[in-house]
Order: structure tokens, then C-alpha cells, then sequence
């Protein structure tokens, strides 16, 4: 237990102060500006891809429908690849925590290997999978910072998404990836990874092997490679855990083999495969292994009771935040997107005329929700809509038919049925 509450006490700053910045960005910067410069077969828009998809705080489920969400709105295949690469690996709340575990050269040098390997994997698509320019329609969504509000409605709205709202997208691996790395540094031995201790090659091939089909969210795995590299793997094995990890598992494979085929899922996984090889292999051979020493392992050297309290403090905070996602999701509680004041159309009149209920398989995280929210409301004859990630329904108001919304549904990824 004590192990995974110093991985905690180290990274509860930081978590919170990214969290605050995912708010920030979610509030203040509009929807409609990733979208518009992502179209056209283009090596400037899968640079843009890169470039929006770095510093975006979406956790490795709810980047797979927002990307394809991206794609239904004409984004290039390989715009789309690229944001898949990049989003997933990093984002402002994983990069302070990284920086809070693994210490300023892993902090700079992971977004920069996201951004490299986006760019690489979506040009290669538009290279080798090329298809017909299309031309960008942008069509009206009910998103927060586009629409006209006070400053201080949008604090407020930061404030609600980074700290509820994301954290009950995270929390969960969150959680998860600390009780790993704790498990590993308890129970592993240090001889079990004596056989690839000075073996770069090996000890990246082994990760590397692991991590393309787990789950693991960006922040989630630092945790668990700072417990791989105390029990003796190398920085760069660290490496290739942060970005196979996050930016490929089972769930995005199969989404994006369904939906941008598999030669596409092919340069996808090739891209992140030789990219984390490679990386890797520059951390452990071209950099000084003395950069990358866990600061958790240089955490004994400093007693400095003021950090410790305030770290304490805001491990204390990040729990009653945890716990409340927690509740909040036990409960099944329905937050309002609508941000329309008293002309907010999340209430149903379930006995109206009309009202249908699909099941949506698939949904992980609110962001999930969202994009089918919105892909269903896109649907010519809808009235109205309402998704609930907890029962995983949907609950439909209008005159369009269950194919044209099942249709939309399965194209983000997602299975859809109507229910009887």
C-alpha cells in the first residue's frame, strides 16, 4: 500500500493541474477548429491532426468515436490516423503527470515521439490508402465553447468538465494503473526481469508485445513504467509501455478496421510499432540514462515537510474528487451538454408520441456518449436525443428511421439496436 500512495502523493499536483487545463481547453477553444483543417489528403493536415491531437486530455476510448466522428465530418484518412496516433499517447494532464514521476526529459520527449509517430503513421495512409478529396461541410453541434457565454459560465464549465466530468473517464484507469504498478513493485521480483536488464532490444520487444493489445489510458500507464524501470527494464521499454499503451488496444483495432479498413489498420499498427521501436531504442543508446531516473526513486532525498503537506493535501483532494465520479456513476446520473439555459431539451416526455430506445454497445467514457449524441442528432428527422452512458441507451424523439440511426451509430464504432 505504500508504494502505490507515494505514486499518488507525487502525481496529485499535477493530475489537478491538468485536469484544470483539460477544463480550460474543453471551455474556451471551439469544437469546429480541429475539424476544418483536417481535410484534404494533405501533409498539413495530418500535421494539424498531430498538432490538435498532442495536447487534447481524451482518454484512449473516447479519442477512437471522436476521431471517427472527425472522419464523418470529412476528415482525411490520414488526419484520422494521425489524431488516433497522437491524442491517446499524451495530453496536458498526462504531461504534468509525467513530468511529476518521470521527470522533465520523459515530459518533453513524449508528446514530441506522439507527434512524430502521428505524422509518419497518417502520411504513410494518405500515401499508401489514397482516396478522392472531399469538401469539408461543417454542420451545427450543441458544443459549449462554441455558443456565447460569460467568462465565468465558462470557468464554471472548465471547472465541471475537468474535475466531474473527466474524472470519471479516467478515474477508473487511473486507479487501475496505480494498483498495477503498486501489484509490480511489491510482488514482482527484481530477478524476473535480471534475463533483459542491459537488453534494450529484448526489454522493448517484451513491452511492446504487452502493450499493443492492453488498455491503459496515457495517465494511467506512468504509474506502471515507473514501476518497470525500478524493477530494472530500461527507459526506453518505459517508452514503448506510454505510447503502444494508450494509442493502441483491442477496442481502437477493431473500430478502425471496421470503419477505415484494414490496410489502414495495418500502416496504423506498423506506425506504432516501429516508432515506439525506434524511440526506444534512441533513449537507450543516444540519450544519458541518468535523464531518465524515475523521480519517485529521488523523492527519499528531499524532505521538504511544506511540499509533502501540500502534496497530502491534494491526494486528499483527487480522492473526494475520485470517490464523487464514483457515486456519480453508481447513480447513473444524466449531466446536461444542453448549456441553454431554460430552453435546455434534456427532459423527455416518455409517454409522447414517437419516442424510441436504442441500445448502444461500445461506449466507454462520456466522450463516447457525446459524439453518439451528436452523430444521432445529425440524422435528418430527429427532434431530439439524449444518451446515457450508464444504461447505454439512447433514447430518441423524431420521425427518422431505426436504420438511418442505427447507421449513424455504427459509424463511430459503436453496435446499435433498437429495443423492443
Amino acid at each position: 500500500m505504500q508504494e502505490i500512495f507515494d505514486l499518488i502523493n507525487e502525481m496529485s499536483p499535477f493530475l489537478l493541474l491538468g485536469f484544470l487545463l483539460a477544463g480550460l481547453m474543453h471551455a474556451f477553444i471551439p469544437n469546429r477548429l480541429y475539424t476544418h483543417y483536417m481535410a484534404g489528403n494533405s501533409l498539413k493536415s495530418v500535421i494539424y491532426a498531430a498538432l490538435f491531437g498532442v495536447p487534447l486530455p481524451l482518454c484512449s476510448c473516447g479519442v477512437i468515436p471522436t476521431a471517427m466522428s472527425m472522419r464523418k465530418e470529412d476528415a482525411s484518412k490520414g488526419a484520422t490516423v494521425s489524431f488516433l496516433i497522437a491524442t491517446p499517447q499524451t495530453g496536458v494532464d498526462s504531461i504534468f503527470a509525467t513530468y511529476s514521476l518521470l521527470g522533465l526529459p520523459f515530459a518533453i520527449i513524449r508528446p514530441i515521439v506522439a507527434f512524430c509517430t502521428a505524422i509518419i503513421g497518417g502520411h504513410a495512409v494518405n500515401l499508401f490508402n489514397k482516396e478522392a478529396a472531399t469538401t469539408v461541410e461543417h454542420t451545427p453541434q450543441r458544443v459549449f465553447s462554441e455558443k456565447h457565454h460569460t467568462f465565468l459560465e465558462r470557468i464554471v464549465e472548465a471547472l465541471r468538465y475537468g474535475f466531474i466530468e473527466m474524472m470519471g473517464d479516467i478515474g477508473k484507469w487511473l486507479v487501475i494503473g496505480l494498483i498495477v504498478a503498486g501489484l509490480i513493485t511489491t510482488f514482482v521480483p527484481q530477478s524476473f526481469f535480471a534475463v533483459f536488464a542491459g537488453n534494450s532490444i529484448m526489454s522493448i520487444l517484451l513491452v511492446l508485445c504487452i502493450s499493443i493489445p492492453m488498455y491503459v489510458c496515457a495517465t494511467g500507464s506512468i504509474p506502471i513504467a515507473v514501476a518497470l524501470m525500478m524493477k530494472g527494464l530500461t527507459p526506453g521499454a518505459a517508452l514503448v509501455l506510454l505510447m503502444a499503451g494508450p494509442a493502441a488496444n483491442a477496442a481502437s483495432i477493431l473500430v478502425i478496421n471496421k470503419v477505415l479498413g484494414r490496410k489502414t489498420l495495418i500502416i496504423y499498427l506498423i506506425a506504432i510499432s516501429l516508432g515506439a521501436i525506434g524511440f526506444g531504442l534512441g533513449i537507450d543508446y543516444l540519450l544519458p540514462s541518468k535523464w531518465f531516473t524515475p523521480t519517485l526513486a529521488k523523492a527519499a532525498e528531499c524532505c521538504d515537510n511544506h511540499v509533502e503537506w501540500f502534496n497530502i493535501g491534494c491526494t486528499i483532494l483527487l480522492g473526494l474528487l475520485l470517490l464523487y465520479a464514483l457515486i456519480d456513476h453508481l447513480r447513473g446520473h444524466k449531466h446536461c451538454h444542453c448549456h441553454e439555459g431554460d430552453s435546455c431539451r434534456c427532459e423527455h416526455d416518455e409517454n409522447a408520441e414517437g419516442i424510441r430506445y436504442f441500445t448502444i454497445k461500445g461506449m466507454n467514457c462520456s466522450h463516447c456518449a457525446k459524439n453518439a449524441e451528436n452523430a444521432i442528432r445529425k440524422v435528418e428527422g430527429i427532434e431530439n436525443v439524449i444518451v446515457d452512458l450508464s444504461s447505454e441507451t439512447a433514447t430518441i424523439e423524431g420521425t427518422a428511421s431505426d436504420e438511418d440511426i442505427i447507421a449513424a451509430i455504427e459509424a463511430l464504432g459503436f453496435n446499435g439496436k433498437r429495443e423492443s
